[in-house]
């Protein structure tokens, strides 16, 4: 039986907020933008060449999603994006505006900084060493966010693509 993590939700303030940011300022593909009545879309987003692995920006619809807008990992590392040229891609991402907590760094995993979305959750660039292809790992939901899905590691390549679970990343 084959299976494959195919999307993670981010739970957002807004769409539309959201889809700019995603699109405009990380790069990401629009992929689906559809209403699906009562002020709710079904919204996918991912990497720009990449195929696997799809980001879903869901809506907070209640205090308690709204509550974990920003915090879906309980300050946790929530995405690793992994790239084939880290500089490259540290270097676009700080051209357009996006704010990094943490600078580069070498780990024996590969290079690595953190940066934020726009409501504060963090994500990894990554560019691993000895490792082809991305990898999904999915992970207990945040104290007080039940709804919280899962950590995704994302590619960021032009190669074919297909999530893999493994173990948990150094970073997160």
């Amino acid at each position: 039986m084959a299976q494959r993590i195919a999307q993670v939700t981010v739970v957002v303030r807004e769409y539309d907020e959201a889809i700019r940011f995603y699109t405009e300022t990380l790069g990401f593909r629009l992929l689906e933008d559809t209403d699906l009545g009562g002020g709710k879309r079904w919204v996918r987003v991912a990497p720009a060449g990449a195929a696997g692995a799809e980001l879903l920006l869901a809506r907070a619809a209640t205090p308690e999603q709204e509550a974990c807008v920003g915090n879906q990992t309980g300050g946790r590392v929530s995405l690793f994006l992994e790239t084939d040229d880290f500089e490259r891609d540290y270097a676009a991402l700080r051209g357009r505006g996006v704010v990094f907590a943490r600078p580069p760094r070498e780990e024996s995993y590969g290079t690595v900084a953190v940066f934020v979305d726009l409501y504060g959750n963090k994500i990894d660039l990554i560019e691993r060493r000895g490792r082809s292809g991305p990898t999904a790992v999915a992970s207990l939901p945040a104290a007080g966010c039940p709804g919280a899905l899962a950590t995704l590691r994302l590619a960021l390549t032009r190669a074919e693509l297909v999530p893999e679970l493994a173990e948990l990343a150094p970073e997160g």
